[in-house]
């Protein structure tokens, strides 16, 4: 073989080998670029964002060895009251939490009994009277742990809602945001009136379906019609239940807007959007036998 053609023999074998390093180059930057880690995805981020409670944090915390967040402090507090003072070391608050609620149990039970005893309406006021006691004592417990837990963020999305969800519009308040507030209250507001009254037409409407379908003799008949009392009967039971349903919709709305705004407090918007355009060089990987490719990057900023 002359020196002719040896040159054009490699010629001819570089060029077949082009396409074959270029796709190469092709599948090593996609295995590269969909096998590559983005996230943190470690066993202790997992853990932190998957489990709902955590009785290592709590007793951790009760005990002042390890901080506790407040939505574990809340979750251990409703079942073992007062563990949010302990952990805010305000012991002091402890005999006032336990005797309101132990009193107001201690009245409901012996007014009850003479309510019992006597059949005095009275006594089952003052019944009713202790036991909402101990739960205004049981629900300020939570409030002032609430209030009282130390936080480094302002507005703090954890204390936002759990204001939210003690007493609806509070975790507005907190946030700030004043004017949603008769937005809400306003909601829930009409959704009770409308609880109450198609509850008290449900009522009456059964009571009609009642009389008329009687089998006692002696039973007046209502003037309407034991098809039309069971029509509306129906409606208003209907119409009650979407009433409920709206009191709870509009309940845990709040409590979502106050934490979502919360926590876009800090998420800053303008109006300052700008794209940059620069040379970039594509690396193959670490045991690519071809050159590293060239591109551009294309940067968006707002």
């Amino acid at each position: 073989m002359n020196f002719k053609g040896l040159i054009a023999l490699s010629l001819g074998c570089l060029l077949a080998s082009l396409p074959l390093r270029a796709q190469y180059r092709d599948d090593q930057f996609k295995r590269d670029a969909f096998t590559q880690t983005y996230a943190d995805t470690t066993e202790k981020t997992k853990t932190d964002t998957s489990q709902l409670f955590s009785f290592k944090e709590y007793f951790g915390g009760l005990a002042h060895k390890r901080p506790a967040s407040l939505k574990t402090l809340s979750m251990g507090s409703a079942i073992l009251v007062g563990g949010t003072q302990i952990y805010n070391k305000q012991y002091w608050k402890l005999p006032i939490i336990y005797g309101g609620i132990g009193a107001g149990i201690y009245g409901g039970i012996h007014f009850n009994k003479l309510y019992k005893n006597t059949g005095e309406d009275k006594y089952r006021l003052y019944s009713t009277l202790s036991y909402v006691g101990a739960g205004l004592f049981y629900w300020g417990s939570m409030l002032d742990g609430a209030v009282c837990y130390p936080s480094t963020k302002n507005p703090d999305p954890a204390k936002s809602t759990l204001y939210s969800i003690l007493l609806p519009g509070l975790g507005q308040l907190y946030n700030g945001e004043f004017w949603k507030v008769p937005i809400y209250w306003g909601l829930m507001a009409g959704s009770v009136h409308f609880v109450i009254e198609n509850n008290t037409q449900y009522k009456r409407w059964k009571w009609t379906y009642d009389q008329a379908t009687s089998q006692d003799p002696e039973t007046e008949k209502p003037p309407q019609s034991a098809e039309n009392a069971k029509y509306y009967r129906d409606a208003y039971r209907r119409l009650r239940d979407y009433s409920i349903l709206a009191v709870a919709v509009s309940y845990v709305l709040q409590v979502i807007d106050a934490n979502v705004f919360a926590y876009m407090r800090d998420f800053e918007v303008t109006d300052e959007i700008s794209m940059k355009v620069a040379p970039s060089v594509l690396p193959v990987g670490e045991y690519a036998m071809a050159p590293p490719a060239v591109g551009l990057s294309i940067g968006v900023k707002f």
